[in-house]
């Protein structure tokens, strides 16, 4: 009963189901899985909707996964003994139905220990859906002969490329081996990754390199094995080989010109991860390297994309390449009246900070004896740029106002004196010439 395709085929079950018995078992086989669906929506409701975190608990979840088949498949028992009994014959399609419905109660536990086995948020609940969808709809396929007919059509479309005879078949087969075997490549690739990563001794940069290089090597390895395995030749690359490299030269050269500046970049260490970088009057700190671009993200949030040939080919101010402290200035103004070496040491004093370096500390200048006042100007050297200079500014220009307005100096504002030198008589026409 639970393999029935030594029994029937495709053209069988299209005839069973022609005739009046055939028919009825069909309609039998709906009304048992509509049966069992609104039990699982009466299960769901009964079980999760008043209580929703027994959703994500492995037995309560993979019970309620198996209440659509099992409700089913015992409706469906109860209707083959029925028919056995009301018609003394055996019935066609509910044998059908049953394993189906028995198959599909296997492929949904498979699926739900596979999840709980992965991972959080390796294998979610969608995706569990949909691969136990595609398992169960590819059994139903292959238990009424639905696939021998889907086969012979795919072997009719066929074309040849060369030498080599190829058919829609063959075509959808190197697709599915070349899928697995690429994601077990990516699966290796991500493993190495993160042991690559997990090397805290060896420079950011080149674990990157070798990251990226393990990847590249592991696809195309896993190509060169998947072709020869669906019966491929190689040699039919060769024509795609060759329009790939007239592509290359022509059309494709600024994208294989960033892909190789990406691995010089990460190989000489010039350019790395949280270095922050002026290009083309734009500040912002690397915060992911790719081989294609650098992202940039500037202190308001926002992020460019430059292309690696750009960082190799033109000037790139790099503010952190061998030591991330910055220098920054504050420029205030006191009276004239003020004494400066006073107002010199409150600036040091006010600098003094968690995110300012004490070696060098703080400095103090006159820059110059202005209209209004004299030019001051405190420099410091901050430790953690990247955490910005606003809230810093900020806190320093508060300390140094709070100590002026202790030791009473003065910070001058614009002012402009107008003066009247003489009196001009002004003579109107017609009376004389007299004011």
């Amino acid at each position: 009963m639970l393999f029935v395709r030594e029994e029937m085929n495709f053209d069988s079950v299209m005839l069973a189901v022609q005739t009046g018995a055939g028919l009825s078992q069909l309609v039998l086989g709906v009304l048992c899985l509509l049966l069992g669906t609104l039990a699982a929506r009466r299960t769901f409701h009964r079980w999760f909707q008043h209580s929703p975190e027994r959703y994500e608990r492995f037995l309560p979840y993979t019970a309620f996964r198996l209440v659509l088949p099992g409700a089913s498949l015992g409706c469906m028992l109860l209707c083959i003994l029925g028919w056995n009994l009301l018609t003394h014959s055996r019935p066609h399609l509910l044998p059908l139905f049953t394993a189906m419905l028995f198959w599909l109660g296997v492929i949904r536990l498979f699926s739900a220990v596979m999840r709980q086995a992965l991972p959080q948020g390796k294998f979610e609940r969608h995706s569990e859906h949909f691969i136990a969808t595609v398992l169960w709809l590819g059994f139903v396929s292959w238990a009424i002969g639905f696939d021998d007919v889907v086969l012979d059509w795919l072997q009719s479309v066929s074309f040849s490329v060369g030498k080599t005879h190829l058919d829609l078949l063959t075509i959808l087969n190197a697709m599915l081996w070349v899928s697995i075997i690429v994601v077990v490549a990516l699966w290796v690739s991500r493993v190495i990754e993160a042991r690559v990563m997990g090397l805290k001794h060896m420079d950011l940069s080149l674990r990157i390199v070798f990251a990226k290089m393990a990847r590249t090597l592991l696809i195309v390895v896993a190509v060169l094995i998947a072709l020869p395995v669906v019966g491929i030749d190689l040699t039919v690359l060769s024509v795609f080989g060759g329009a790939l490299g007239v592509g290359l030269g022509f059309g494709l050269q600024k994208i294989a010109s960033n892909y190789v500046s990406g691995f010089i970049i990460l190989l000489d260490r010039s350019i790395r991860i949280g270095d922050r970088l002026m290009v083309d009057n734009r500040v912002g700190y690397v915060t992911r390297i790719t081989s294609r671009y650098v992202v940039l993200k500037s202190a308001d949030g926002s992020e460019a994309l430059v292309p690696n040939d750009a960082l190799i080919s033109n000037t790139v101010i790099n503010q952190s390449y061998s030591d991330k402290a910055m220098w920054i200035s504050l420029p205030i103004q006191v009276d004239y009246g003020t004494d400066l070496d006073l107002a010199l040491a409150v600036l040091r004093e006010s600098a003094v900070h968690p995110r300012v370096q004490t070696e060098p500390g703080p400095a103090s200048f006159v820059t110059a004896f202005a209209d209004n006042g004299i030019s001051l100007e405190l420099g410091i050297w901050v430790k953690d740029p990247e955490n910005g200079f606003m809230g810093l500014r900020s806190e320093i220009y508060l300390a140094i106002w709070r100590r002026f307005k202790e030791l009473g100096i003065e910070i001058p504002y614009p002012q402009r004196d107008v003066r009247i030198v003489s009196d001009v008589a002004v003579a109107l026409p017609g009376r004389g010439g007299q004011a």
